[in-house]
């Protein structure tokens, strides 16, 4: 643990799986990986990857927005709402003015969403798309999302190229079938790209299978929990590096305040060279609750 812990910025490339894009990773990283989030197997873009011990710390990122450019084609809805399922409905295709009027109108801001058929949704205990795939009806309930921005970058009259940052638990999907809807048309997604997750943005990550760059970013972890603002900083003094390696939780007085994010309830702690030694929870009065993970061992007292 700690030496093979790491953050990574990958960029996905379609085609394949999130599972199977993380294999040059457990080869070549540690064989205990984790993502914060999965891609369909026809998108591509940024995944936040975590490594060895930084596992543990998939909560820091579940809540992060994310940003995607997609493609939506109008008048055919397939299966999966992508373009690998067969066409189940067709209807004519709608105007920009139309598609203008309904983002404006029922796509930005809180909505009530229904996820695809097609998902890892749990339904009363099995997948909905093993639901799906056997035949059986699948009644998908709706939840709030939020859609931050939906920009139209072209629309060619059947295929919609647009740019749309959204909350977390929205599928990209799902807009794509209700837009199409709401103009009395179907569609679909036929490319999909998350350009952002949080503060990270997909011309930062690396390909999996580029050994050199992937080792290089292994070394910029510290770096990247310091981008993200639902983290506290802090820095603790080396004489008390011992007993927080070997579990101790620090008092509050203990921490020297680098950044106090706002609603907090996590801390990320540094030396004061600057290398980050474990990642906290925090009560609501700033006492720290746990250590959720150690990122290097034991040091010698």
């Amino acid at each position: 643990m700690g030496n093979n812990s790491h953050i990574l910025l990958i960029d996905k490339p379609s085609g394949v799986t999130s599972f199977r894009s993380l294999g040059a990773i457990k080869r070549k990283i540690d064989k205990k990986v984790g993502h914060t989030g999965t891609l369909d197997k026809f998108a591509h873009g940024l995944m936040i990857v975590l490594t060895g011990s930084m596992t543990k710390l998939n909560v820091l990122f579940s809540t992060l927005d994310k940003k995607y450019t997609a493609t939506i084609r109008f008048g055919e809805e397939t299966e999966t709402l992508d373009p690998e399922g067969e066409v189940i409905a067709t209807a004519a295709k709608p105007t920009l003015e139309q598609i203008e009027k309904a983002i404006k109108e029922k796509f930005l801001g809180e909505i009530l969403q229904a996820p695809p058929l097609y998902s890892a949704i749990h339904v009363n205990g099995k997948r909905a798309y093993e639901i799906a795939r056997s035949g059986k009806e699948v009644e998908m309930n709706k939840r709030p999302v939020t859609i931050y921005d939906f920009d139209i970058i072209s629309y060619d009259g059947r295929d919609l190229v647009c740019s749309i940052k959204v909350s977390k638990g929205t599928y990209i999907r799902s807009i794509a079938r209700d837009l199409a809807l709401e103009c009395g048309s179907r569609g679909h997604l036929i490319a999909l790209e998350r350009t952002e997750v949080g503060p990270f943005k997909v011309e930062d990550a690396v390909k999996a299978d580029d050994t050199e760059k992937m080792l290089d970013m292994c070394s910029k972890t510290d770096f990247l929990i310091s981008q993200m603002d639902n983290v506290s900083l802090y820095e603790i003094s080396a004489d008390k590096l011992f007993y927080l390696s070997n579990g101790r939780r620090p008092e509050r007085k203990e921490l020297i305040t680098i950044r106090e994010a706002e609603n907090s309830r996590y801390g990320a702690i540094y030396t004061p060279d600057k290398v980050l030694r474990c990642v906290v929870s925090q009560r609501l009065d700033g006492e720290v609750d746990t250590i959720i993970s150690q990122i290097h061992p034991c040091f010698d007292r």
